[in-house]
């Protein structure tokens, strides 16, 4: 396929439809993609680094998808021309019906770990499967009313003059 042509694979439902894309979504920012290198790359050394946070196979699932979005497009940025850092990603898949975009594999992945990530937030799920429960900052929480002042003073009982049976005198 040469750049700028498109196949049609289910008329205006799928296309292919070979571009390069200097810049992020849309080809926006053309001129920063040494930008987009760097920050994939911290990207894939925090996912690498927060793993073994994740103790969930959604959560996993979610980072999984974007650590390989994020390499997939990253490796495009590093070895494709015009240059390393500043390479051009390819962007084949096209969906007129649905977006007026030309979007890649990577892409997808990103998108879907997206989608994961806001559901899983909504529920509130938390990196350990288990749903977590957020205190209200209107909540009240109960406290113990104050002692009563008889309860504050209280005799002493207990007979401190009288000496102790091991040391009375014995018979």
């Amino acid at each position: 396929m040469t750049e700028g042509s498109v196949l049609r694979v289910l008329n205006n439902v799928l296309q292919l439809h070979f571009v390069r894309n200097p810049g992020a979504a849309f080809s926006l920012a053309s001129g920063s993609t040494w930008i987009f290198s760097i920050i994939a790359g911290a990207v894939v050394v925090f996912i690498i680094w927060f793993a073994r946070r994740i103790q969930s196979g959604a959560w996993g699932l979610v980072f999984g998808l974007l650590l390989g979005g994020v390499l997939g497009n990253l490796t495009d940025r590093l070895v494709r021309e015009p240059g390393f850092g500043v390479g051009h990603v390819v962007d084949f898949i096209s969906t007129p019906w649905l977006l007026p975009a030309i979007y890649n594999v990577a892409d997808m992945a990103i998108v879907t770990s997206m989608a994961i990530f806001m559901i899983l937030t909504i529920r509130g799920v938390g990196l350990d499967g288990n749903k977590v429960v957020a205190v209200s900052k209107t909540a009240t929480v109960p406290v113990a009313p104050p002692p009563d002042q008889t309860d504050a003073v209280t005799p002493d009982t207990t007979n401190r003059d009288r000496p102790s049976p091991s040391t009375e005198a014995l018979p």
